[in-house]
């Protein structure tokens, strides 16, 4: 009876870890968010090594999140980690922007056409200090 539970419960997991993944995947190619990030930084020539990446990341990140693992890292040694992480999913949300052309569709909905630059400041400033009043109030260091 318990060997069934269990077998039931990696044929859900698998399931459902397959629908991410495909959608995922889905969302990546048909926004064409990876060309459009190398076409951005002018990498075009590494996009296997991008797909590469994201690839290894996701099946890493994805085991490494149904495990108990602590690397022990020091807080200076997180520090450029995070900061990396950072900027790609920076970059990675910018790409994405970009593509569905978020910035023009708002500043025209909200009425200010000829001041999309203070909009996007106002992006950048707001995740900005969202992101400092996490880490000072949130995260214990």
């Amino acid at each position: 009876m318990m060997t069934g539970k269990i077998i039931f419960a990696a044929f859900v997991g698998f399931a459902g870890g397959l629908a991410v993944g495909a959608g995922f995947v889905a969302f990546l190619t048909v926004l064409k968010v990876i060309p459009r990030l190398t076409q951005l930084t002018k990498t075009s020539k590494m996009i296997h090594h991008y797909e590469f990446a994201i690839v290894v990341g996701v099946v890493v990140g994805g085991w490494l999140g149904l495990q108990n693992v602590s690397l022990g890292l020091t807080k200076f040694l997180l520090m450029p980690i995070g900061l990396a992480d950072g900027i790609f999913n920076g970059m990675l949300a910018a790409a994405l922007t970009e593509v569905l052309n978020v910035f023009p569709i708002i500043s025209k909905r909200i009425g200010v056409d000829d001041k999309i630059v203070y909009l996007m400041m106002a992006f950048v400033f707001g995740k900005v200090t969202g992101s400092l009043f996490q880490w000072l109030y949130y995260v214990d260091l």
